[in-house]
């Protein structure tokens, strides 16, 4: 089916001469009848591929795609299409017994061979599961089994990552490349149009029905644009306000404003193979002339999100109290700077050999606090006579930039519970390569010898001196130099009742939702 225009469920308010500016196709005046049981969601993310190993988070967010293991609300682990699962006293072999009775949209049964179909397709691609010390895996039966090379406590984590959901058959081409969204879920998609727009109507082989059966969800990468739709009523549920609008927001009668914070980092990704960059006490440098509490009070509306180190208090497993704090230091960043070689002009800026201290960094602005941040970063950077050049783009030019080595430095945000075990992210990040957005041209062996050992004990002391071991080397290091921690933001209409926001940003928890009648 075409979709022709995209179907909001509440009155159009936004006028149509602000079609140009805001870019997006601006809806009549005239009220719109609301469709009953249905809700609009809007959110800055793109489904930019339908494959799950690079867009997955879309579909397992409006809840039509489902992992073998699934997430409850205080984030542990519980079954998904698994029923339960258990290991070997060996800790080398895990099986995971199917739900029974599960369905895909298209009618077929899930079953343990689809499911490990999927998985040995999510092993080959990209994704955390090439990370796990996986010897082979089968089907017997309703059962999913996973043999290891050697013990790793995270792998029902990793089986519940986004990039691991399981798809029908008819999902994928002979090829093996994905030409649609079968999933299992309680919704089912009834319409998309990339890169924008999807529509999902309640799967009545789900189960019990609930309050919200019809969804349409628009990408809308712009921060205004979001908050003039959450405003008028023609989104229902809106994710990631920029921090500008909070206020506002905040004070609208037909709104609720919510904002929490999340397992997840605003940080600079550092080339500490750059000849620039490579020497640790540039980056120390780089990193004491930020000024963490000021852009957390200005642009995150939050002086407790300034970052004091890589990971967030509400990670209090990772988080080290004891660990010195990152601060600003003027004096000792340019002393630091001094030391390697670098001498400011009568222009107040740095040359070394002649050549300025000119670096370029990448950013985008699906994140609307990235931006702004980004230029408070260069003006605090050129006190010091660094000449920051910005570079505002897609989000995609940062893996691409680690990938061909042109990345300087990039400013992002990460989320370490995408997996629910913070291991699948820094797995991914922290590897002798680096990663697309983690470390790039640094590596250390005490980091890989504490996330080796990490994956294969259960030993709660144990695990806390190697995680802060982790965290010291790279508090001083500094592969990824944090900058701020996340607050994550959403508006609902007052329609809506049971909302709650998924800290780990699994799903939007529609299905549990209720409307007012």
């Amino acid at each position: 089916m075409k979709i022709n225009s995209f179907n909001f469920s509440r009155r159009a308010t936004i006028a149509a001469a602000c079609a140009a500016s805001l870019g997006f196709v601006c809806l009549s005046a005239k009220a719109v009848e609301p469709m009953k049981k249905s809700i609009s969601v809007s959110s800055p993310w793109e489904i930019s591929s339908l494959d799950p190993s690079k867009a997955g988070y879309i579909f397992s967010r409006l809840e039509i795609t489902e992992t073998l293991v699934d997430v409850d609300l205080q984030g542990a682990l519980i079954g998904g299409l698994a029923s339960g699962w258990e290991v070997s006293k060996d800790q080398l072999t895990w099986r995971f017994k199917l739900r029974s009775n599960a369905k895909f949209h298209d009618g077929t049964a899930v079953t343990a061979l689809v499911a490990l179909k999927n998985l040995e397709r999510a092993k080959a691609n990209p994704g955390v599961l090439g990370n796990a010390p996986i010897k082979r895996m089968a089907a017997e039966g309703d059962v999913v089994v996973v043999e290891l090379n050697k013990p790793f406590t995270a792998l029902p984590a990793f089986l519940a990552h986004t990039s691991t959901q399981i798809l029908a058959l008819a999902s994928f081409n002979a090829d093996g490349s994905v030409k649609s969204i079968i999933g299992s879920g309680p919704y089912k998609i009834s319409n998309i149009n990339p890169p924008q727009k999807l529509e999902a109507q309640f799967f009545e082989g789900y189960g019990k029905t609930p309050a919200v059966q019809n969804i349409s969800y628009l990408a809308t990468s712009r921060g205004e644009t979001r908050g003039m739709l959450a405003e008028s009523g023609q989104a229902d549920l809106v994710f990631t306000h920029d921090a500008a609008a909070f206020e506002r927001l905040k004070q609208k009668p037909n709104l609720s404003f919510q904002s929490l914070p999340i397992p997840r980092t605003i940080y600079i990704k550092v080339n500490s193979g750059h000849p620039l960059l490579k020497d640790v006490n540039v980056r120390r440098a780089l990193s004491l002339a930020i000024d963490r509490t000021g852009i957390a009070t200005a642009l995150l509306k939050e002086p407790k999100a300034a970052a004091a180190q890589l990971f967030p208090p509400i990670m209090a497993e990772w988080h080290v109290p004891a660990l010195p704090a990152l601060t600003r230091d003027l004096a000792q960043s340019r002393e630091l700077l001094k030391t390697a070689g670098w001498l400011a002009g009568a222009d107040g800026m740095l040359r070394k050999d002649g050549k300025p201290f000119k670096v370029a960094l990448r950013t985008f602005a699906d994140r609307p606090e990235l931006p702004p941040m980004a230029a408070a970063l260069q003006a605090q950077f050129k006190e010091v006579g660094i000449d920051l050049q910005v570079s505002i783009g897609n989000s995609s030019e940062i893996p691409s930039g680690h990938q061909d080595g042109t990345l300087e430095l990039a400013l992002l945000a990460r989320n370490y519970s995408l997996v629910p075990d913070p291991m699948g992210t820094l797995l991914q990040d922290l590897g002798p390569n680096g990663g697309d957005w983690g470390a790039m041209g640094w590596t250390s062996a005490t980091v890989r010898s504490s996330l080796d050992t990490l994956s294969q004990t259960s030993d709660t002391t144990r695990r806390s001196a190697l995680r802060g071991a982790l965290a010291t080397v790279l508090q001083a290091e500094l592969p990824m130099i944090p900058v701020a921690w996340y607050q994550h933001t959403a508006t609902h209409s007052k329609r809506l009742g049971n909302v709650s926001i998924d800290p780990l940003e699994r799903s939007y928890r529609i299905s549990r939702m209720t409307l007012a009648k």
